[in-house]
Formats: C-alpha cells, sequence, structure tokens
C-alpha cells in the first residue's frame, strides 16, 4: 500500500505516526520531544531502571542476558536470524497473528518498507539489513482495521518508544515488542554514497554490518568478503550532517522499552539478548531448542576509549568525530583495539557511554534549549565520571516518581 507523505518536522526519524490519521500525537510520543523513560519503563516492564543492578543503569531492565546464535543459520540473515526466527516462532505459536516489520524496498533492496506479515515462512523476506528512515508505525492502524489483535513489532528505538507512548490506547489484546539496538541511521541515497566510498563496486555489496571486533564486513555478490578496520572507514569524506541531529542525540540505544533485545554488541561475535519482561522470557522459550545460548563475556577497560571519543567529537564541533592519528600507526592501533580494547559487556558499556555523551555535545551545540526536555536523568548518570554535568537550565525535567537511583560508577 502506498503510505501518506509525512508532514516535515524537525528532530523526527520518520517512525510512521506522523502519517497515520492523528499525526497530532507526535507531540506526546514522540522520544525527541518530551521522553519520559522512568514512567514507560515502568509500564512495560513493572519498574523503572534500577542502577544498583548490575548494567541496567546503561542498558535499561532486564531479567537475563545471553550470548546466542541459532543453530542453523538463516540464510540471508544478517548474523544468524534470531530475530525473524523469534517472530515466526511468535506466528506459529499463535502468541500473535501479524507482525509488524520492515523488508527490503521493490526497487532499492538497501531501502527499508514496512511489511505486515502473517506466515511464519514470510518472515525470510525480511531478513538482513536496511539502511534509512523507515516509517514503520504507518501500518499499525491498517493492521488493526484488518482485525489484527496480537501484533508482533520488531522496531528500533525510536519506532519502540512512540509505540509504547500509545499502547494502551490501541486496543490490542496482546504486544510483544522484539527491538533491535539503534544509533546511528542516514538517509539511503546517503548510504549509497557511504558504499561507493568503500569499494569500487558498490552495486555488488549485499551485506555491511560494524562488528564488536572494530572491523567492517561487506559482502559481495560473487561470495567475497572484506574486512575494514574502523580506523580505515572514510568518514572525512562524509559530509557533517551524514547522520543527523535526531541520530547524535538517541538517548536508547539499546531499545529498553522492547520485550526482548537482540543486538550484537555484548555477544563478541555472536550476537546479544536481554530478555527485558515476562513477554520476553515467553517468545525466547519457543525458540530456545534451536539456539546456542551462553553468558556473555566482558573483557578490556572501556573509560579511555570513551574518553577518546568525547574529545574527538569536541574538536568535531558538530561534524563526524575524526581521529588524528599518523597513517603509520593505524594498522597498529587497528590489531591492538580487538585484542585489548573494551570487548563483550564492555564494549557494550562504552558504546552506551559514547552515545550518552554524544547527545550531550551535540544538544549543548545545535539545540541547547531542548536539553532540559530531551535528556533524561540517567544520561548525566553515565556521562557523569567524564565530566559532563548538567548546567543549572539543563536539569532533566521530573515527569515520573520513578526516577533512576543514583549509580556507582566502575
Amino acid at each position: 500500500m502506498k503510505l501518506p507523505e509525512a508532514p516535515h518536522r524537525s528532530l523526527c526519524t520518520d517512525c510512521g505516526l506522523s502519517r497515520t490519521d492523528d499525526p497530532k500525537r507526535c507531540g506526546r510520543a514522540c522520544q525527541f520531544i518530551a521522553p519520559d523513560y522512568p514512567a514507560l519503563e515502568a509500564q512495560v516492564h513493572g519498574r523503572a531502571r534500577d542502577a544498583s543492578r548490575p548494567d541496567e543503569l546503561h542498558f535499561g531492565p532486564f531479567q537475563t542476558m545471553y550470548r546466542a546464535r541459532m543453530k542453523a543459520p538463516k540464510a540471508g540473515a544478517q548474523w544468524t536470524g534470531i530475530t525473524t526466527s523469534l517472530a515466526a516462532r511468535a506466528l506459529a505459536d499463535g502468541l500473535v497473528d501479524a507482525v509488524l516489520c520492515m523488508g527490503p524496498d521493490p526497487d532499492d533492496n538497501w531501502r527499508p518498507c514496512p511489511m505486515l506479515i502473517t506466515k511464519p515462512a514470510d518472515m525470510a523476506q525480511a531478513r538482513g539489513m536496511r539502511m534509512g528512515y523507515a516509517p514503520l508505525l504507518a501500518l499499525l492502524e491498517p493492521a488493526i482495521a484488518a482485525g489484527h489483535k496480537r501484533i508482533g513489532v520488531i522496531g528500533i528505538p525510536c519506532q519502540v518508544y512512540a509505540l509504547r507512548a500509545l499502547e494502551r490506547e490501541l486496543g490490542l489484546e496482546r504486544l510483544y515488542v522484539i527491538g533491535t539496538p539503534c544509533s546511528d541511521n542516514t538517509t539511503t541515497e546517503a548510504f549509497h554514497t557511504f558504499l561507493g566510498l568503500l569499494s569500487d563496486e558498490p552495486e555488488a555489496i549485499t551485506y555491511l554490518e560494524f562488528r564488536a571486533d572494530y572491523r567492517v564486513e561487506l559482502r559481495f555478490a560473487d561470495g567475497r568478503k572484506q574486512l575494514i578496520p574502523f580506523l580505515d572507514l572514510p568518514i572525512s569524506q562524509l559530509p557533517r550532517d551524514f547522520f543527523p541531529l535526531t541520530c547524535r542525540t538517541c538517548v536508547d540505544y539499546t531499545n529498553v522499552l522492547a520485550d526482548i533485545t537482540v543486538g550484537y554488541m555484548g555477544g563478541q561475535g555472536d550476537q546479544w539478548l536481554l530478555v527485558r519482561n515476562a513477554r520476553g522470557a515467553e517468545l525466547l522459550e519457543g525458540l530456545k531448542a534451536e539456539l546456542v545460548l551462553s553468558a556473555p563475556g566482558s573483557a578490556g577497560k572501556r573509560k579511555g576509549a570513551v574518553t577518546g571519543f568525547i574529545e574527538n567529537t569536541k574538536r568535531a564541533a558538530g561534524g563526524l568525530p575524526l581521529r588524528r592519528m599518523p597513517g603509520w600507526l593505524r594498522p597498529v592501533v587497528s590489531w591492538i583495539m580487538p585484542r585489548f580494547g573494551p570487548r563483550g559487556l564492555e564494549f557494550a558499556r562504552a558504546r552506551v557511554e559514547m552515545k550518552a555523551a554524544e547527545t550531550v555535545l551535540h544538544l549543548r551545540r545545535d539545540a541547547p534549549r531542548r536539553m532540559k526536555a530531551m535528556v533524561p536523568a540517567h544520561i548525566w548518570q553515565l556521562t557523569e565520571a567524564y565530566g559532563l554535568l548538567p548546567q543549572p537550565e539543563e536539569q532533566p525535567l521530573m515527569r515520573s516518581d520513578n526516577a533512576p537511583s543514583t549509580p556507582s560508577h566502575d
């Protein structure tokens, strides 16, 4: 179906809500206007994050974490296919009768296109990574109008926040949310430019992944693979606005309002699962026989990496953070980082702290009046160890009684 056009709004990732019958709901449901994470965490999980529990300050409320992979990887999957397999199993077991997710645009395999899937086998269409704005929630009303009362959703944080903010008024019998982490997005057109900087054959690239071993993996239509160290990426050739301000100021890297988060950061080569509540546990239980599960590991120290990122971000003055490093030194550092840098959960903690610092620095520069409403209290708790503290005019608005507790820094 053809989606309505999205009205122009600043700090908008086009989650799809503005394309629905009541676009004014964006004012109370958008992550980038006045988010209330403590209240929604309590609504979804029964409690807000508890910073006295290990890792909840960084990753949000959760029951258990795993390092995971499918015993039999799915063809065409970005990793081994856990995300789409969870949704397919939910359909097969009758937990849901439809899944709202993203698939490829018919004219561009990299461009995300919202899909409503009702058959388990059709979840294969949603495998793989897309890049670009994805108006997922534009299909929410059509799904409900079609009579679907038990819906599964696979979404990124800005989509999931809006969904949760409206959940109580949707009239659904059951809602299961499978979340994937997200930090940086760009337009599909800009992404094609990036592919052109990575290879002389960008049209032959079928797969791209930023891996936890500090390398980008490319796969090509003829079966070739290429690994590019992060330090060798052509970041200096990208425009300053390659990543929009929304993505540079996102405070929810780990998709804390999902029932289960499926990502890579803490997986050390596998995937990383955060089961956040009973619904997430129910989703995982249905797939456990097909998974290899183990405890996530953690190694290295993050503080030096995060400190360096903050300094580079400050020097970039609103652009992309560039490392000032002689060319001869880059191969040496690229060898050191995956062996001695933060790995596993420590890598995930580092990325969350980097995103928190990036939010503060970019909002201070580009939208200082937004800071009081947009930066939750837990972000300041994450940046405190790096000397980034709120000014009096930046103190977060407290909208609920579920404020996060005071953390202890490790």
